[in-house]
């Protein structure tokens, strides 16, 4: 059976109230520090009590978990900038949410689409994007159930996106259809239960995969440590 792709709007009632976060990310190359300013729902209490929320968890088991700023966002962002990459590289995030990984990508040159199965999650990338000086993206409605056709990038950035045991086998299967040959996935994780379901999942579909530890430590907040997996096909 074909599997129908659940694409979602927020909307735009539940999204009046927003509010500016600023982000700072070191980055190698150059050796600089670059502050991105983030616009994001101001709490995600109206959406999750949103009538359109509840028949869209019925319908999928949807949740708005776009609308907050991770702190996995933070470790895959400041993991990606202290690598140098090749200028134009195509990239893909996956998730995007408020698109802080495509952000810092696009700071490092990159080739970027957004992409989330819940628009507005898309309209807030993008607003967030022009609003840091990019004008150069694209965003993609996305259910990683159902990939495009002919949709290939060398890289692929996913942040916070295992936290359901549900999500592991489609996320991997995206993983094989869109990575081009020699392409990477890099995945940040805040060391959620499901982490050893996913590496197990990762080998016996043919991935391998290396683990960098992060820890977020932020003023008035609680240090949040994690990994970020750096993840390519065996064969």
């Amino acid at each position: 059976m074909t599997v129908q792709p659940f694409l979602h709007t927020t909307p735009d009632e539940a999204l009046v109230d927003t509010v500016e976060q600023l982000v700072v990310i070191p980055f190698k190359q150059g050796n600089v520090t670059r502050q991105f300013r983030l616009i994001l729902p101001t709490s995600i209490d109206a959406l999750l009590d949103h009538p359109a929320t509840y028949e869209a968890f019925a319908q999928d088991e949807y949740m708005p978990y776009w609308a907050e700023l991770w702190p996995s966002a933070l470790m895959l962002g400041r993991a990606i900038a202290q690598r140098v990459w090749p200028t134009k590289m195509r990239v893909l995030e996956v998730g995007c949410g408020l698109g802080l990984s495509g952000l810092v990508a696009l700071a490092l040159g990159m080739d970027v689409v957004f992409s989330d199965y819940d628009i507005a999650a898309l309209d807030f990338a993008a607003r967030n994007a022009r609003r840091n000086g990019f004008e150069q993206f694209r965003t993609l409605p996305l259910d990683w159930r159902c990939p495009p056709e002919g949709l290939q990038v060398p890289l692929m950035l996913a942040a916070d996106v295992i936290y359901e045991a549900r999500n592991i086998n489609p996320l991997i299967r995206l993983m094989s259809t869109v990575l081009a040959s020699g392409g990477e996935c890099w995945l940040s994780d805040p060391d959620r239960p499901h982490r050893q379901d996913f590496q197990v999942a990762l080998t016996a579909q043919g991935f391998d995969f290396d683990m960098m530890p992060m820890t977020l430590e932020r003023p008035d907040q609680p240090t949040v440590k994690g990994t970020v997996y750096r993840i390519w096909a065996t064969d």
